[in-house]
């Protein structure tokens, strides 16, 4: 090991003796002819950079040694230099070169002179780094009181590529990009910006700025202060809209540096109101007022714009509109699908006190064609169709109907628009055989106009009605009082597994109801001849009833619902009653099967 590292050492002065010689003016006595490297660069800044040489032989020793640099190749000491200083002990020597141009490109070479002469090493080469752009700033015009000129002009681009300029401001000394700022282009010269949505008599402070890859550069800070500029407001939206009356307001948010001297709320049926129109005074209270307008016309449209004044004039808010509540609480349905009645025997639609102007209700219809009428006159005045663009106008054309069916109709009557909405209605839920993602579809009766379904319901699930696949219109019972439904209301929750007969009427206008009921019979000639069970009944698919095939006795029943007296069904077996009706008689015991219509109130007791 020894033996090879000795050879290594004498492999390596022998190749340092052969580059000494190769760096040498004269070239007769290698070991003793001074040899110089520059070896590296180093901490290159914009205006400086660091140069590294190296003394490989000194030969007779060195008086001098440095670094000569020039942005031409080839530098020698005839050219920039500078002398190290910090001593002569070690091989390596770092000089610092200062006072360099920014973004160029120099050349350098390390040197040493002794009695010989100036020996040089490689030449080195290296770029020094751009600085921030140069920029002035423009001096601020045509000041208003919520906008000014500005601008500024680039004079240098610091030896990269101008990416971004404008100006930054604020209401502070000395503003950064990081408040507000124009963008106004690239590159250099000059430039203008525009300054806008400025606060009213507020000083603000301006300085021009340029960015490129070093950062971002400022010129001096000007100064300007804004006019009063007119008041900022907001204008609320209208409420509590009634037939003659709205409520609407405003609030100040800003009163453009100056004092307010009056407020309020102007408004008329046209757009964009001023005070040249209606106009009612407010009274502030944290910066908002709320005004009602009252004395308004019937089913008309009313714009309405906040106000606020002071010494630089009037602002407005933002216009906001709405529309009384027509005079109109019912509306006939009238067309092909009643031979165009116009009576009461047509079907309605009907407003109430708490929807605001909506009428609505569900009629059957056939295809064909309608209209919308508040009386029986056929005046124009009161007979309302279709504007061509789905909106509601008197008098308008005829409402199509596209198919057959049951419709669930509204008419806004505050801002005058319609619609009409096929339905197909049917029970659905974990109660039912659907589960929750299959309807089970119920029939209409044209007679009874209600929607009819016998069905299985199991214990511990719930169920809904539900007119439209997407679930837009279904009903629950949030009350839970098993009649009333809601609109999207709560499900209905099913504690007993029986056949079902349920009902769903939505007849009546803003008054939907159903029922859902098991049924059975109870009574002295039944095998509990206490009145106090009741033996329940099936359904019967095929016939269409309610069925049980049980042993009597002579003696009396009656059809009973859910177990309780509440309802209850009796009298004559072909038009049952559930209005204190007496018992059904049974004169012979005997096996009996017994059905029940319990829609149509009629039954059937037939001995086997």
């Amino acid at each position: 090991m020894k033996r090879n590292r000795i050879l290594t050492i004498f492999a390596s002065l022998f190749v340092a003796v052969a580059m000494f010689s190769a760096c040498t003016e004269d070239t007769a006595d290698v070991r003793l002819e001074p040899t110089l490297s520059t070896s590296n660069t180093l901490n290159v800044t914009s205006d400086s950079a660091t140069v590294v040489g190296f003394v490989i032989a000194e030969g007779d020793g060195f008086t001098e040694r440095g670094i000569c640099y020039s942005t031409s190749e080839n530098p020698t000491v005839d050219d920039s230099r500078t002398i190290y200083s910090e001593g002569s002990a070690t091989a390596t020597f770092h000089v610092t070169l200062s006072g360099l141009n920014y973004a160029t490109t120099y050349y350098a070479k390390a040197y040493a002179t002794g009695e010989a002469g100036t020996v040089y090493g490689e030449q080195v080469t290296f770029t020094t780094l751009p600085v921030v752009p140069f920029i002035t700033t423009a001096a601020i015009t045509d000041v208003t009181g919520n906008s000014a000129t500005g601008g500024g002009e680039v004079t240098g681009s610091g030896g990269s590529d101008v990416t971004a300029r404008g100006i930054c401001f604020g209401t502070s000394e000395n503003p950064t990009t990081a408040d507000g700022i124009t963008t106004d282009g690239d590159g250099t010269g000059a430039f203008e910006s525009m300054l806008s949505e400025l606060q009213g008599n507020t000083t603000y402070y301006v300085r021009a700025y340029a960015t490129n890859s070093a950062g971002t550069g400022y010129g001096p800070q000007v100064s300007f202060t804004t006019e009063v500029d007119l008041p900022k407001l907001t204008t609320t939206g209208a409420s509590e809209i009634t037939k003659t009356s709205a409520v609407t307001g405003g609030a100040v948010t800003n009163n453009g540096g100056g004092e307010i001297t009056n407020f309020g709320i102007v408004w008329g049926m046209n757009p964009e109101p001023t005070t040249a129109d209606n106009t009612i005074e407010g009274t502030m209270e944290m910066d908002s007022f709320v005004i009602d307008i009252t004395n308004l016309d019937l089913n008309t449209t009313y714009y309405v714009r906040a106000f606020a004044t002071n010494s630089a004039g009037t602002g407005y808010g933002d216009e906001v509109s709405f529309t009384t509540l027509a005079d109109i609480t019912t509306f006939w349905i009238v067309g092909n699908y009643n031979g165009w009645n116009n009576s009461d025997a047509a079907e309605h639609i009907i407003s109430t006190e708490n929807s605001e102007g909506l009428a609505e209700g569900y009629v059957y219809l056939t295809s064909g064609e309608i209209k919308l009428v508040t009386d029986h006159s056929w005046d124009n005045a009161h007979t309302f169709g279709d504007d061509g663009s789905g909106g509601l106008t008197n008098p308008g054309n005829n409402i199509s109907v596209p198919a057959d069916g049951y419709y669930l109709i509204r008419a806004n009557l505050s801002d005058m628009t319609y619609s009409l909405t096929p339905t197909v209605w049917g029970i659905i839920g974990d109660a039912t055989a659907g589960g929750w993602s299959d309807q089970t579809n119920m029939t209409y009766d044209t007679n009874s106009k209600t929607f009819r379904i016998a069905a299985h319901l199991t214990a511990g699930g719930a169920f809904k009605f539900r007119g439209t696949a997407d679930w837009g219109i279904n009903y629950g019972d949030s009350n839970e009082d098993g009649t009333t439904l809601d609109a999207g209301g709560k499900d209905i929750a099913n504690d007993v597994e029986a056949d079902y007969a349920i009902t769903l009427d939505l007849s009546t206008p803003n008054n939907y109801t159903y029922s859902a009921h098991r049924w059975g019979v109870v009574g002295g000639a039944t095998p509990d001849p206490t009145w106090g069970s009741d033996f329940n009944m099936t359904w019967d698919a095929d016939n269409g009833v309610f069925t049980i095939t049980i042993d009597l006795t002579a003696g009396e029943f009656k059809f009973r619902a859910d177990d309780d007296w509440a309802l209850s069904l009796g009298g004559a077996l072909d038009n049952l009653s559930s209005d204190n009706a007496p018992n059904i008689a049974i004169n012979e015991a005997g096996n009996y099967t017994i059905t029940l219509d319990p829609w149509g109130l009629t039954a059937t007791v037939t001995k086997n």
